[in-house]
């Protein structure tokens, strides 16, 4: 079975930046799928202070990264990465799962899941 989520060593480099930037470094980094966005679904980082009873924890680069129960089988085998461009930084998400996105790529569906689409 694949890994839930593999956090590349670039992310946590730029994670670990932005953590200490917002002077959060004692906060997990929580990664999850909300509905909404224009194919449906949506993805969500952001720093949390507390790990819940439905989360699953996984240490990767010396960070620790909670998911829900719920977005688990949605983000199973992802792989999250920070790339440098000559526009800009940013990260990018390779889901496994994901079998449309829309075109400004800030939104998906899976097979068994569609979420309710929004316009961009």
């Amino acid at each position: 079975m694949s890994e839930l989520i593999t956090l590349t060593e670039a992310a946590a480099l730029h994670i670990k930046d932005m953590m200490k930037h917002n002077e959060e470094e004692d906060a997990y980094l929580r990664v999850s799928v909300n509905g909404g966005g224009c194919s449906g679904l949506s993805y969500g980082m952001g720093f949390a202070h507390e790990i819940g009873e439905e989360d699953t924890r996984l240490d990767q680069h010396g960070l620790v990264i909670l998911v829900d129960n719920e977005s688990s089988p949605i983000l199973r085998g992802t792989v999250i990465d920070y790339k440098e461009s000559l526009m800009g930084g940013g990260f990018t998400i390779d889901n496994p799962n994901a079998i449309a996105a829309c075109g400004c790529g800030s939104s998906f569906r899976t097979a068994k899941v569609a979420g309710t689409p929004e316009e961009c």
